[in-house]
């Protein structure tokens, strides 16, 4: 019962791992392929899930500090292979005696054991699948899982708890070692029908030639990041408007003017902005452009809503409700644009600016691997 309470456990944490690890996530699969391929995201968050898993079956359940303060059992076992004793001793197995079979592997002794070697299978099979492992590699790594996880146990959960809540065992290392060799092997036998890892990247980078939607929103999102941080530091020696406007223009006017259409986020992406005579003008007017429209237009929005607060005499539900309907408009305004991307990959004023974002996954991307 424990094990399913683990595994509902992870399930639920893994929403909270998942968002985390997405930002990253995107930014490294645009830095190095040019696109996000559906099916390494299922690999790789279906590892994530699967190493969640394992980590609370090894942990959970918590016990409480008074529980863990009267054990006085046994700490570490360091004897190898002695779940063969334990279940010969236990248990009333008899190789020529067949109704002992379902008995034995009912016992608590033998069942641990396998799960031991079922536990770390998936292991093997992701290492030789998708990190294209071998034999020995997948050995090395399994072995150190089995071993994080046993200094886990051995260290009381890492010093939260004064001494093991469970035992530090010799024999979880070898089953655990095994079952991830068993998963490369078992992996050799099921990858002819699956593409392999060569496949998944070249889809991905033939993909990756062409700007997709979210490619562009992430592109707007890492730009906005990086000026901001940079003006920051900028805003410690001289946090003048003139100041930060001027570097505005040097960020997004004059680094792609003499860079090839590139900003610093940009060349990160694998992404260029190109159109016809691209003057040092027209790449100031395009970036004034986006900013009026994704950042003062809100504003302006937020602003009208506190001047009409201000010179209206209005309930302080009233109040709440304005303001909570302009919210609510720059909410819909945002989600209009992301739509129009993701939907065309363009939007409608790139046809007025002839602007057009190009990948440089070719040039770049290959290179990266």
């Amino acid at each position: 019962m424990s094990y399913l309470e683990s595994i509902k456990t992870a399930v639920i944490i893994f929403p909270i791992i998942a968002f985390l690890f997405t930002i990253p996530f995107i930014l490294h699969q645009y830095h190095k392929y040019g696109s996000i391929n559906k099916l390494r995201v299922l690999i790789i968050y279906s590892f994530i899930l699967y190493l969640i898993t394992i980590y609370f079956l090894v942990i959970l359940p918590l016990p409480s500090r008074e529980e863990v303060a009267n054990m006085n059992g046994r700490t570490i076992q360091l004897i190898p292979f002695t779940f063969i004793s334990d279940i010969a001793r236990e248990t009333n197995f008899n190789i020529l005696d067949s109704s002992t079979y379902i008995q034995t592997l009912s016992h608590p002794s033998t069942y641990t054991m396998l799960f031991n070697v079922v536990m770390t299978i998936p292991f093997g099979m992701y290492l030789r699948y998708y990190y294209k492992c071998s034999l020995k590699k997948t050995f090395l790594l399994t072995l150190l899982l089995s071993l994080f996880f046993e200094f886990t146990q051995l260290t009381g959960l890492y010093g939260i708890y004064d001494r093991p809540y469970r035992l530090c065992d010799v024999d979880d290392l070898i089953t655990n070692t095994l079952g991830g060799i068993i998963g490369y092997f078992i992996m050799g036998i099921v990858d002819d029908f699956l593409p392999t890892r060569d496949e998944i990247d070249e889809e991905t980078i033939e993909d990756g030639k062409k700007v997709s939607g979210l490619r562009r929103i992430t592109l707007f999102i890492l730009d906005g990041f990086v000026y901001l941080c940079l003006a920051s530091i900028l805003s410690l020696f001289s946090g003048t408007l003139f100041m930060t406007t001027i570097f505005f223009i040097i960020y997004y006017a004059v680094i792609p003017y003499f860079w090839n259409g590139k900003t610093i986020a940009s060349n990160f992406l694998n992404v260029r902005v190109a159109f016809p005579n691209m003057t040092f003008i027209r790449l100031i007017l395009k970036s004034v452009f986006n900013y009026l429209y994704y950042f003062m237009l809100p504003v302006c929005i937020l602003g009208a809503g506190m001047i009409i607060v201000n010179n209206i005499d209005l309930s302080p539900v009233s109040s709440i409700w304005l303001y909570l309907g302009c919210f609510i408009l720059i909410m819909i305004f945002y989600f209009i644009n992301i739509f129009l991307l993701l939907k065309n990959g363009r939007i409608y004023y790139d046809k007025a600016f002839k602007i057009t974002y190009l990948s440089t996954i070719d040039e770049k991307g290959r290179n990266d691997r």
